[in-house]
């Protein structure tokens, strides 16, 4: 009896030491195939990391200076000045390291510079094309004061110019909607034998025209009964026969009247005239 029970005792200690032994063969250690597997990971990893710092390496070596800017669109307000100076500053690195958006973002800088554009010329070159602003009226923002310019799109850019050009003046943000009034009415104004030179729009949304013989139109804000070029357009078509009537040199021409306009002369109004004479259809 006490060997049956020493047999029965002992054959679950054999199974308990067959499931340990189990156990541990089932480990990573004991996968030849998984750790053959990892250790190829490894080396490609490391491989490729080593490759890449050989080629990282190589490229910010001193083999491949840049030596040569070439502006492909003759700079028109640009400098050469300005474009050397920007070079200088600006260019960085060798012809694969250098950060052609930093390049790029530093000729746009440029007062003149509307867009730049960078590219790399093989061996040792930069390509450089710019598009310039093309000014058609000086700018003055109502609320800063500041005096710009505008551009043929309709933008605001920071330069300066002699040029004979009109003034803008009107809120942040306006100057598009100015260009294309100051278009319309340009064409409308022609029978008069006068130019635009002049076009004001207030916070409130009312125009004011100044042409170059001295005569501002006040044209006000939009009416429903009213319109602006309809009040212009009837302003223009009686301007031949006001200046035959007053004899007089305007300074002010009220378009703000529904059915007609009032005009203030220069000169000082002669006994027995009023100084405002309405003009009717």
């Amino acid at each position: 009896m006490a060997e049956a029970r020493l047999r029965s005792a002992a054959a679950p200690a054999r199974k308990a030491g067959r499931r340990t032994n189990a156990r541990d063969d089932s480990g990573l250690w004991n996968r030849p195939a998984l750790l053959d597997l990892l250790s190829d990971l490894l080396m490609l990893f490391a491989a490729i990391g080593l490759g890449w710092a050989l080629v990282t390496w190589f490229l910010s070596r001193p083999l491949f200076p840049l030596r040569e800017l070439v502006v492909l669109t003759p700079p028109g307000q640009v400098t050469e000045a300005q474009l050397q100076y920007v070079a200088r500053t600006a260019i960085r690195g060798n012809f694969f390291t250098i950060e052609l958006d930093s390049v790029r973002a530093a000729f746009e800088k440029l007062p003149w510079v509307r867009r730049a554009e960078v590219r790399r010329r093989w061996p040792d070159g930069i390509e450089l094309r710019l598009e310039e602003h093309q000014a058609v009226a000086y700018w003055t923002a109502t609320e800063s004061g500041e005096t710009r310019l505008v551009n043929r799109q309709g933008e605001v850019f920071t330069a300066s110019s002699d040029a004979r050009m009109p003034a803008f003046s009107g809120p942040q943000g306006s100057a598009a909607t100015l260009l294309a009034r100051y278009q319309t009415y340009s064409g409308m104004l022609k029978p008069m034998g006068a130019s635009l030179m002049g076009l004001m729009l207030s916070a409130r949304e009312a125009w004011q025209l100044k042409l170059d013989n001295g005569v501002l139109i006040v044209l006000g804000r939009e009416q429903e009964r009213a319109p602006l070029e309809a009040r212009l357009k009837r302003f223009v078509a009686a301007w031949p026969e006001v200046q035959d009537s007053i004899g007089l040199q305007v300074a002010v021409a009220d378009l703000r009247y529904p059915g007609g306009f009032a005009l203030t002369p220069i000169d000082a109004v002669p006994v027995g005239r009023n100084q405002a004479t309405k003009g009717k259809k």
